[in-house]
């Protein structure tokens, strides 16, 4: 690499969330690139933060993996100090302020942050510098989320149940795996998070 010439970063692209009327879904297919290279066929991009709340990223890998063990160690202590578990909002707030607290040097992330508690099931999306939405419905990160959000567009209906969601986020996911040559990999992965917590399955392509 020359001098002035950009990093060539391993990076991780589309994945999903879903709000459904007794959970939410999320959902990621597992190819990372460097550059033209297909670095892995198994990359992980759902992180599960507590047990109710988990994270998708899309961007580059490291950072996305820096900052899935900085939200774990964050909200373990909150718990601890404040004897209860964080709410969803809570969690993507700090996340927000930690993005934010590093925009000179920013991760080159864009996430998805998800959880269900006692207000229910909700999606934030947050940009490298923590710009922070709130989701009603759906969303999709990454270089296969303009196909994957018109599948979204196209079917979502609202009060759609969880098992509906899994099987719409898959549909999504495959849609863009077929048109986007940064996705793929061997498997899409899906984690569903309700009050009975978080599971997550892998569905073989």
């Amino acid at each position: 690499m020359t001098k002035g010439e950009p990093k060539i970063l391993k990076s991780g692209t589309t994945t999903v969330g879903i709000i459904c009327k007794d959970g939410v879904v999320l959902a990621a297919e597992k190819k990372s690139t460097i550059g033209y290279l297909v670095a892995s066929k198994e990359s992980e991009k759902i992180y599960p933060l507590e047990d109710h709340i988990a994270m998708t990223t899309a961007g580059a890998e490291g950072d996305a993996q820096i900052l899935a063990r900085y939200m774990k160690a964050e909200l373990k202590l909150f718990s601890i100090q404040n004897k209860r578990k964080i709410s969803v909002r809570g969690a993507a707030t700090l996340l927000a302020n930690i993005l934010q607290g590093s925009k000179i040097f920013p991760f080159y992330v864009q996430l998805i942050l998800a959880g269900y508690d006692d207000s229910g099931p909700s999606i934030f999306t947050l940009d490298p510098i923590g710009g922070t939405e709130e989701e009603k419905k759906f969303f999709s990160t990454g270089s296969g989320s303009p196909i994957a959000l018109g599948v979204l567009e196209s079917d979502y209906k609202d009060g759609i149940s969880v098992a509906e969601g899994v099987k719409l986020a898959i549909k999504a996911i495959k849609a863009a795996i077929e048109r986007d040559i940064a996705s793929g990999g061997k498997a899409i992965d899906v984690a569903t998070i309700t009050k009975e917590g978080i599971k997550i399955t892998r569905h073989e392509l």
